[in-house]
């Protein structure tokens, strides 16, 4: 399971549509080491002048990869989190997070850093099973 939704948030869905801000808590508390990555790539990102502020440090057990990958690997989550800290996101690997300027989709550096030769050159052999 990849979010422990509270029985609240599980009757206000059942009912209609909820608050994102609620689902949101939820994917900090259920996801921890996901929502707190991309928090400090995010300030990171405001503090300076990069166009990007990615992460290319593992995560320290499989539980935290795991969270990772499922943040990333949900529409609803990834797009949520975008929305909530007003960045773009990209993602390589089993971990190589990004946060992007708002409107970077369209232009050169993310359309390098999401390439399949940037991708290709972000291999290696420990991240087979990732």
């Amino acid at each position: 399971m990849s979010l422990d939704v509270s029985p609240k948030l599980l009757a206000e869905a059942e009912q209609g549509d909820i608050r994102e801000e609620d689902f949101v808590d939820t994917v900090r508390t259920s996801l921890p080491y996901a929502y707190d990555l991309i928090a400090s790539l995010t300030t990171e990102l405001r503090s300076g002048a990069a166009e990007f502020a990615d992460n290319q440090t593992p995560p320290p057990s499989e539980q935290e990869r795991g969270q990772l990958l499922r943040a990333l690997a949900s529409d609803a989550i990834r797009t949520s989190l975008e929305r909530h800290f007003g960045v773009e996101l990209a993602f390589q690997n089993c971990h190589r997070v990004a946060a992007f300027r708002p409107g970077a989709r369209g232009g050169q550096t993310y359309g390098r850093f999401t390439s399949v030769r940037s991708q290709v050159l972000n291999q290696s052999p420990e991240f087979r099973d990732c």
